[in-house]
């Protein structure tokens, strides 16, 4: 069992910045896939990126060049960096981890972008 807390949503502005993270309850050293998803008003949830155990990476290309995903694991921690936010990226955003067959979620954390 691992519990997931994201954390560092807010208001922003259009063009501004977020750094979101999402901090597990244990070591995610062994952790081969980490990512996160998000979920607009209204809309269905929407995966937005994805970082394997070897730092490999990939991004939904409706965020691709504006999000960054990293991880940390001396911290239990994977981060995902949103720049140049835009009002289209409001969205309650969750983090996730494979644990093999396992998905566990995280509560969700709001961003809202105003325009």
């Amino acid at each position: 069992q691992v519990q997931l807390v994201e954390s560092g949503g807010g208001l922003v502005q259009a063009g501004g910045s977020l750094r979101l993270s999402c901090a597990a309850s244990r070591s995610i050293f062994s952790i081969k896939t980490m990512g996160w998803y998000r979920q607009a008003p209204g809309k269905q949830r929407e995966w937005a990126a994805v970082i394997t155990n070897v730092d490999t990476t990939r991004y939904a290309d409706s965020v691709k060049g504006r999000f960054t995903i990293s991880r940390e694991n001396a911290k239990n921690t994977v981060y995902l960096q949103i720049n140049n936010l835009k009002p289209e990226d409001t969205a309650v955003y969750y983090c996730y981890i494979d644990d093999g067959p396992t998905r566990y979620w995280g509560q969700g954390t709001q961003v809202t972008v105003s325009s």
